[in-house]
């Protein structure tokens, strides 16, 4: 198994940043109708830089992992930054590349990030 797995299967078997944020400034749901994956993002923000990330839910392997890994390294962004991400960015951040099948499993998270900034701006 190689140092990407491994990683990926950490954060899926002990993720970051998992639970309710209280105080959260807003929260998003976000949902994969393929497989059923399900999250919830927490947020709170400073102006436009995102000072905590939290998320709750269900899903595979990939949703998990990515989410938990997004909720570590988005830490500090700033909005117009994370809004500008794509599939590629999640892959870079996986270590690996993800297969077309899988491709809504690895952005639930961003999706639901990105939901809820779009939802501030509102």
């Amino acid at each position: 198994m190689n140092i990407y797995a491994r990683n990926i299967l950490d954060h899926y078997k002990n993720p970051r940043n998992r639970g309710v944020l209280k105080g959260a400034t807003v929260s998003f749901k976000s949902l994969n109708s393929t497989c059923g994956d399900q999250i919830e993002i927490f947020l709170k923000m400073e102006g436009e830089i995102i000072k905590k990330i939290n998320f709750d839910g269900h899903g595979c392997a990939i949703s998990i992992a990515a989410t938990s890994i997004l909720s570590e390294a988005l830490l500090e962004k700033k909005a117009s930054e994370v809004l500008s991400l794509d599939l590629s960015a999640v892959q870079s951040l996986l270590g690996i590349e993800i297969s077309a099948r899988r491709h809504k499993c690895a952005l639930i998270g961003l999706k639901a990030i990105q939901g809820a900034l779009k939802k501030l701006e509102k």
